[in-house]
């Protein structure tokens, strides 16, 4: 490929670049600011230390985001992408977990605790030291 091909390539996807970089920023701010972000982008985002209690996080693509020691407490994460998120020391209590992509995610001390994680896909996930008491999980009775 001629040097111009590779300018032309990174001339265009640059600006995308970019682009989606920007768009997830206020992603990031909207959720910060209202704790409402159903269905957004937020892969890759520094979430460390983030309050998110009671968020609303349904549908949103959080793969390989940092959530290291976030507050999300009666989150509302259900059918989210979390797959391969540093969710390691997180409070996770009563969060709507049912359904969301948790593969090889980081939830080691994480507390879980009445957490439902019915239809939660936990392939690979790091769960050492977790509480998962009052759990609700795909099969069980309560």
């Amino acid at each position: 490929m001629s040097s111009l091909g590779v300018a032309v390539g990174f001339a265009i996807y640059l600006p995308q670049a970019i682009a989606q970089s920007t768009q997830q920023s206020s992603e990031v701010q909207r959720l910060l600011n209202t704790k409402q972000c159903p269905g957004c982008n937020l892969r890759g985002a520094n979430l460390r230390n983030a309050d998110l209690e009671e968020a609303n996080l349904s549908g949103a693509n959080l793969q390989g985001a940092n959530l290291q020691n976030a507050d999300l407490e009666k989150a509302n994460l259900q059918g989210a992408n979390l797959q391969q998120a540093n969710l390691s020391d997180a409070d996770l209590q009563n969060a709507n977990l049912r359904n969301a992509n948790l593969r090889n995610a980081n939830l080691r001390s994480a507390d879980l605790e009445d957490a439902n994680l019915q239809g939660t896909n936990l392939n690979g996930a790091n769960l050492q030291g977790a509480d998962l008491e009052g759990t609700i999980r795909a099969n069980q009775n309560r």
